[in-house]
């Protein structure tokens, strides 16, 4: 009776144990540090992008809308790059996309003139294209603010899959969403925009492993 007991215990260390334990590691990467996403399946930028240089599909995208007058947001891109860009361009499918009026291309160019002067620009994107296109991408983002002139001093977060990630429990709104990151503000960009970029590119890499220790199964 002892031996069949003994032996029951063997092959629970051996063969169940280990199975349960990949059990409960398979549903802690699935649980694990994944970024909200706050609004499903916005349009893809490549929609109205006519030099066909950019896409969210694919890529981990920060989004910004230049607008319509540059020079107010000029400080706020300076953050952005300084706070986010440069600690996260050496990542593969990272980019920062710029959006901005077709008839503000003399603006941009200085603009990317000023940050190139300190910055390798190889993953900044620039789009230009009409008002009504604009204003149609920003508007797939289902956010509680609009456009003023073209133009948010907010950033966001397009994911591979063309979602909207953010904040679904952030203390600072009342129903805890947060769609966007305030470039004007070096604090949310340290503290919660930075953080949040490195949850996304965890979730992505945890189901990198994951993909691969199934395929070894």
């Amino acid at each position: 009776m002892k031996y069949i007991t003994k032996k029951r215990v063997v092959l629970f260390l051996l063969f169940i144990f280990p199975l349960f334990f990949y059990l409960i590691l398979s549903s802690g990467i699935n649980n694990f540090a994944k970024l909200p996403i706050v609004t499903k399946n916005v349009s893809d930028v490549s929609l109205i992008d006519e030099s066909n240089s950019a896409k969210f599909a694919g890529n981990i995208s920060i989004v910004c809308f230049l607008g319509e007058d540059i020079e107010t947001i000029k400080g706020a891109i300076f953050n952005l790059n300084q706070k986010i860009y440069k600690p996260f361009y050496g990542f593969k499918n990272f980019q920062i996309i710029a959006i901005y009026p077709e008839d503000k291309k003399e603006e941009v160019k200085a603009l990317k003139s000023e940050i190139g002067a300190f910055t390798d620009m190889v993953k900044w994107k620039f789009v230009a294209s009409s008002k009504p296109a604009i204003n149609a991408l920003y508007e797939s983002f289902k956010t509680t603010e609009k456009l003023n002139n073209l133009q948010t001093s907010k950033a966001f977060i397009v994911d591979k899959e063309v979602n909207l990630r953010g904040r679904t429990d952030d203390e600072d709104f009342k129903d805890g969403k947060l769609f966007g990151y305030d470039m004007s503000s070096v604090a949310i960009l340290n503290n919660k925009m930075k953080d949040d970029v490195k949850v996304l590119l965890a979730e992505y890499r945890l189901a990198l492993k994951k993909n691969d220790a199934d395929r070894e199964i």
